[in-house]
């Protein structure tokens, strides 16, 4: 006789393998439900992601090598380069071909040393503090930064800036809220009291004040680890120091040593820690021996070096940004009476004359070179003038435009996403119409500039 309780175990394990194959049911319904949706959809999926933009490119420096590619087809999808060819290759009917066989294409170039929220005009520049607001130096910085991107500077490093104006634009450019290159800021720069990076020289003791690592002026190794933390906390994504004196700053010296060693050693670790490089404004020798052996990623200007810098140099790894713009822009403006203050005035016509040449020693040497112009000193969008001044100091043109592609990236440390025309880089591309090693001052008229898979110019 069966009990009444094994009467109830095999009802409810009835029940509960009919409720387990009702869900199985509904789970497989499901399933097939969700595929045949899958399937319906694929072919619009498929018509999105392989909607493509194809460029026929006459000519092709990808900046891997020495090497130009005649007659190459470059693929962009989305912001990404996803296929390159020999030959001129046809898409899809929903692909956007542009035809730039007349062209010579390359990376986007990149600009090692900018000032882009302002620009040198004489005697009004030194007075600007006194009389312009953050809002001011962001609305220059807005025009600077879109003449920048349309001269084919999608990239670009700012080595010092005043009010945090650069992190608020990178910020805009990133959310797509204004035009202008990818950029990688200082914000602003550290100098010791009295330095070049102080921003209270050549002012009255009454208005002078005593800035301190908030604002960028450091004594001590305590007041140096200070300054780089505020400028991680402001949002800069680099540390700039002014390692000598320098040309602009009202203050006697143009290359005296500024910073001591420790001081050197503690803002160089404290930036590490942050993941932050170091770059150094640096004319004299001895302040470039000093920053260099403390680990710095790049000397900027470097006027004064010799054999023995170029040794150390190569030792650390140290890279060279030379900003020749810059050094004729200052020579020629101080044979103007009135232009520079007279404090100003012998450095501009001592120190800027020398720098193409020390260019040319560096680059003999072997030293690691990459791009830079000190933009904000000269006008922005003539940037590429650099180039023709790196190949007239003897720079082969091919080995120019390697020192603002894979250089400068290589430098910026992001050479896993630009710097070179490659599957999987972001679509940064530049064009001239003809032969830039041939003809370098082509550089000067970009016809064709893309930054991250959007068109900014197409002429």
């Amino acid at each position: 006789m069966v009990s009444a309780i094994s009467c109830l175990k095999v009802v409810t394990i009835t029940l509960a393998l009919a409720s387990y194959n009702r869900t199985l049911n509904m789970k497989n319904s499901i399933l097939k439900s969700t595929l045949f949706l899958a399937t319906l959809a694929q072919p619009f999926l498929a018509s999105a992601v392989m909607a493509a933009t194809i460029i026929h490119a006459g000519t092709l420096i990808d900046s891997t090598s020495d090497k130009m590619i005649q007659k190459a087809t470059v693929v962009i999808t989305d912001n990404k380069i996803t296929a390159i060819h020999k030959g001129f290759t046809e898409g899809s009917s929903e692909d956007t071909v542009i035809d730039l066989s007349d062209y010579t294409l390359m990376p986007g170039f990149m600009d090692m040393h900018t000032h882009i929220s302002s620009q040198h005009n004489g005697p009004a520049s030194y007075i600007e503090g006194f009389t312009l607001n953050e809002a001011d130096y962001a609305i220059k910085g807005v025009r600077f930064a879109e003449k920048t991107l349309m001269a084919g500077f999608t990239t670009v490093r700012n080595l010092g800036d005043g009010y945090n104006v650069t992190v608020a634009l990178r910020n805009a450019i990133n959310k797509g809220m204004v035009k202008g290159p990818r950029i990688y800021t200082a914000a602003k720069a550290i100098a010791t009291t009295g330095g070049h990076a102080d921003p209270t020289n050549g002012r009255s003791n009454s208005i002078m004040g005593d800035p301190g690592p908030i604002d960028g002026v450091i004594n001590g190794t305590a007041e140096a680890r200070k300054a780089v933390r505020q400028r991680y906390k402001d949002g800069a994504d680099l540390i700039k120091i002014t390692a000598t004196g320098g040309v602009l700053s009202v203050a006697k010296s143009g290359q005296n040593p500024q910073f001591m060693d420790d001081e050197l050693s503690a803002i160089v670790e404290t930036a590490k820690d942050y993941g932050m490089t170091v770059a150094v404004h640096a004319h004299g020798k001895e302040g470039m021996l000093r920053a260099i052996k403390a680990g710095v990623t790049s000397i900027e200007h470097g006027t004064y070096m010799d054999e023995e810098v170029f040794k150390q140099m190569k030792m650390y790894g140290t890279y060279y940004v030379p900003t020749i713009m810059a050094g004729n822009w200052v020579a020629e403006k101080a044979k103007i009476d009135g232009f520079f203050p007279e404090l100003v005035r012998p450095k501009a016509a001592a120190i800027g004359p020398l720098i193409q040449q020390t260019f040319a020693n560096a680059y003999k040497a072997g030293i690691k070179i990459a791009f830079g112009t000190d933009s904000g000193v000269s006008a922005h969008g003539d940037n590429a003038l650099e180039f023709a001044l790196m190949v007239e100091a003897g720079m082969k043109p091919i080995e120019a435009i390697r020192s603002a592609t894979q250089s400068a990236a290589d430098l910026l440390q992001i050479s896993d996403t630009v710097g070179t025309i490659e599957v999987g880089k972001m679509a940064d591309l530049v064009a001239v119409k003809g032969d830039p090693l041939k003809q370098i001052t082509l550089l000067q008229n970009v016809n064709f500039v893309m930054k991250n898979g959007v068109i900014y110019k197409h002429q």
